[in-house]
Order: C-alpha cells, then structure tokens, then sequence
C-alpha cells in the first residue's frame, strides 16, 4: 500500500536532509508493515497536497490524520496513536493570545487544510486566516513581522523554533486544543481499516508503540537524575557475580526453569497467533463500532434514567398545572396523553441502548483470548446460532439464500467454546468471501456421523471454488490466495490448530467455479447419564 503523509511536520514526519522520509509516524507506519507482512511505501508532501491525494485515490491512507467530527464525514480513522496540541505563537514584545477568542480581528498563520484551519473555518469567528503550506513557513512569516499570531501543532512548532533559531518567538501560554492524531483512510474502505486497526494493536500490546513514541518524543521528557547511573553501574557488576554464583548452585534447577520457560513461550506464540486472526476478521465485522456505537450509546445509558427520574419528579408539579388548565400540551401532545406514554418511551429507549450494549459486549467477549483447557459438553447448534449472529451482516450483504439446517438430538461435544466459534465464524466469513452474486447461496447444517462417534458442521457455498493445486496449503500458515484484499493467510491455519487441539477435523472439498464444501467433525465426549450436563452458550 501507499501511505502519505507531511513533508515538512518534526517530529512526527518530514523529509531528512537526504530527501527520505523519517519521523514517528513513518517509523510506526513501517513497523506495522512488517508486523502484518505487507510492503509500504510512503510518499511525503505538502499537507493539502496529500489530502488531496488519498481523496483522488493516488494513496491508501494517511499516517497521520487529525481526527473531527466533520472530517468523520469524508474518512474513516483508527483509534489514536498520539494526541496533537495546537498552541498560539506571538512574537516578543506583542501581547499573547491566551485562548481562540481573543484571536478575533486578528490576521492568524495557520497549515493549510491543517486540522486548526478547519476548526477555525468551522467556528465562524471574525479571523483573517493566512494560510501557508508548513509550519515552518508559518514560524518564519511570523518572525519576519508579518501578520499578528501563528497558531502550529505544539512540538513540531518547539522543534521548528529551536532548529530555525527563531529566538524572537514565544508561545502564548497553554495549548488552546488537542486533538487525536490517527490513520485515516478514505470513507468505506473498511478492510485497509482493519488492517491498520489490527497492526496497530499488535504493536501497542506488544510493547513495540511505546518504544517508537519513547525515540522520538523521549527527549522531550525530564532527565533522571545523576546518581541512577551510579546504581546501574554497579549492578553491572554485581549482577554478572550474583548469575554465576546462583549457576553453579542451580545447574539443575536453571535447566529445568528454562524449559518451562521456553514451554511457555511456544504457548503465548500460538495463542498470539490464534488472538491475530481473531482480530482481523472481528475489525472487518466490527471496524469503529467502539468509537461509533459504544460511546454516544453510553451517554445514552447515563442519561436516559436521569429524564426518567426528572419526569417522574416534575409529575406532581405539572398534573397540578394541568387540573387549572386542561388544554395544557408538551411535545405537540396532550398532557394527559404524554403522561402515559412517556414513561413507556424512555424505557423502550434504555431497553434498546441495553441490547446495543450487550452486542458490543458480545464482540468484546469474541476478540477475548480464552484458555484451551477451558473445555465443557456443549450443544453445537448453540454455538452455530451464536457465529451466525456475528456475521448478520456479511451473510446479509452477500446472499440472498443463507439457510442453517438444525441438526436435532445432536451429541453433546467436549469443546471450548470461544474457539468452536472462532472456527465457525471464519468458515462462515470465507463463504460469504467466496460468493460472486446475491443469488448463489451458503448453506450450514449440522448432524450426527453415521457412526455417532462425532457430531459434524457442514458449512457449502455455490462461490467461486478453490483451485486443485491450492488444495493442499490452504491450511499452510500464511497461505492466501486474497492478499490484495487484505487477507492475512491465517485464518483456516488457526481454525485447523484449534480444530486439532479438540482432536476434530476439518476437511474441504472444492472445485474452481462450482463452490466449495467444508466439514468440521467434532468428537463426541459420553458421560454417565448421572454426569450429563449441557452447556449452553446463548
């Protein structure tokens, strides 16, 4: 993909003195192209210029978009992954500007189609906006005696200063705004969104996102004091003495250590590898629901018990009111009327906010890494009916001709079930992937094996078939034959380990432009009628 970015914004991005682009930004942009195995190249220019560009298409994503409400309009934003201060600058001798306000009536330097630009076009104030193409520009504009104020992004507008020696300006108190600095991508393109959203997170909880923040804007933070280096110096020393020491008294003990580390270490890589693919396809099913649904649907929640109690408080003092005046109205409603129903809206609302909470809740508790060994008796078709409402959606937007066919008195099977619905959920994405019209159909079904040693899922879609030779690696780690379209080759790699993991199988059948029919066959685990106890997952 091509990211683009701001030539000229230290020290988030900018060009080096050998014209490379280099800054935080650029170094978390190609860290999460390694992360997810993708190749980047990442093109720096004038900010306007590179607005333009993703717009028109020319690049895939910007690395760093301020986000607003009214730019949430024309793109979509991951989560933030550093946080913009916008400050006023004035020179020496002028008086500062300590908030927007006073800025009114006066000629103010700003980057232009920077985010401050479209707050100030936004806000309606009386100000005479001197646009210019960086923040250096802005600064210099300033320092030569041109115009009153200048208002840049915090750091880059220190760095800049400082870099360009212009000693005859000053920042005007505290910063004025702040605002989340994200990807953005253009509005819709929910798949490079996932992507991002997916690298990002790998980085974040890996540790790797705080180390770039901490090279770049390290040095921004107060020093420690001198005699920590003293400290590490002499634990130098005496740590090395203390490790050969503790060696020669726990040869065996520090073999038998290291192996149950290592042990351990192969575990939290598979289940790593399990919470990737999990991730990938939950921001493809659910990019932004947290931003857009969680949060207003939360101040919903909050608030709508607060109007209910304030109706109920105000019921005396209005149905006073109303026995002198019979014709009184609320909302364009009689009041005797409004009296009644009100309460039956306000609650039909919380209801409602609490069934969008608890899907929310559900994709949360999808995307939660569960242990393997967290096993019980379950009926499939529960676990089926709950994967089927995780990807709605997708079965919507793709067919016209889903149908499940429920299996009856099925054997219950010793399985987990986070991972069961894992499987089931990327079999069921990949049907839905596969199709090439609204009239072709996915069909899953369930039932017990001739012989009822395991109970079988069997999920057929009329798309467009796998290739022979492909056959064969489709469970191959990293395999994928939808790598332009944002396919990571995880997904049946996982589903096959966990699969295993249940001492299950999972088959394909396939021919190129005929559909393809995939079975997952799961153990049946007997119990003593005594111990019988199905779990349901619902």
């Amino acid at each position: 993909m091509t990211v683009g970015g701001d030539f000229y914004y230290p020290p988030y991005e900018f060009l080096d003195d050998d014209g490379r682009p280099t800054g935080y930004a650029v170094e978390l942009t190609k860290a999460i192209a390694e992360v997810m195995g993708i190749k980047v190249k990442i093109r720096l220019g004038p900010w306007g210029k590179m607005r333009k560009e993703l717009e028109e298409g020319k690049v895939d994503a910007l690395q760093g978009m301020v986000y607003t409400d009214e730019r949430q309009k024309n793109y979509d934003f991951t989560p933030p992954h550093a946080i913009i201060h916008q400050s006023i600058f004035h020179r020496k001798g002028d008086a500062p500007a300590p908030d927007m306000q006073s800025l009114s009536g006066k000629e103010v330097i700003i980057q232009n189609k920077g985010s401050i630009h479209d707050t100030f076009l936004n806000s309606g104030m009386n100000v005479t906006l001197i646009p210019t193409d960086t923040h250096a520009s802005a600064l210099r504009l300033l320092a030569s005696g041109k115009h009153d104020y200048a208002v840049v992004a915090n750091l880059p507008g220190q760095y800049l200063g400082k870099k360009l020696q212009l000693s005859n300006l000053v920042m005007s108190g505290t910063p004025i705004k702040s605002f989340r600095y994200c990807y953005a991508v253009k509005k819709g393109n929910v798949e490079l969104l996932a992507l991002l959203n997916e690298g990002l997170s790998i980085l974040k909880n890996t540790g790797r996102h705080q180390k770039i923040y901490e090279k770049w804007f390290g040095v921004y933070e107060p020093k420690t004091i001198a005699w920590t280096l003293i400290i590490k110096t002499s634990l130098v020393v005496i740590i090395p003495l203390v490790l050969i020491l503790a060696g020669v008294m726990y040869w065996n003990r520090t073999l038998k250590r290291e192996v149950a580390i290592r042990t351990n270490e192969i575990y939290q890589q598979q289940q790593q590898l399990i919470q990737a693919d999990k991730m990938s396809t939950l921001g493809i099913m659910a990019s932004g629901v947290a931003h857009e649904i969680n949060n207003p649907n939360s101040l919903v929640l909050l608030n709508t018990p607060i109007i209910k109690d304030a109706f109920e408080d105000m019921l005396p003092v209005m149905d006073e009111y109303y026995r002198y005046h019979p014709e009184f109205t609320l909302a364009g409603l009689d009041y005797d009327r409004l009296r009644d129903e009100l309460p039956e809206i306000i609650s039909e609302m919380l209801a409602g906010a609490k069934r969008i909470k608890g899907i929310v809740e559900d994709l949360k508790d999808y995307s939660r890494i569960e242990d393997t060994k967290d096993m019980a008796p379950i009926d499939i078709n529960n676990i089926i009916d709950t994967s089927i409402r995780l990807v709605e959606s997708h079965l919507k937007k793709a067919t016209d001709n889903f149908k499940f066919i429920r299996g009856k008195e099925l054997k219950p099977v010793m399985c987990n079930i986070q991972r069961i619905e894992q499987v089931i959920v990327n079999l069921l994405m990949n049907a839905c992937q596969a199709l090439t019209s609204r009239q072709q159909s996915v069909i899953i079904s369930s039932y017990n094996s001739r012989d009822g040693a395991s109970v079988i899922v069997q999920i057929q879609d009329q798309g467009a078939g796998i290739a022979p030779e492909h056959i064969g690696h489709l469970t191959d780690p990293f395999f994928t034959t939808k790598r332009n379209s944002g396919g990571t080759g995880l997904g049946l790699s996982v589903s096959a380990n966990i699969v295993k993991e249940h001492s299950g199988t999972l088959t394909f059948e396939s021919n190129a432009g005929r559909g393809s029919n995939v079975r997952l066959s799961i153990p049946v685990k007997e119990y003593p009628v005594s111990e019988k106890k199905v779990i349901s997952c619902i």
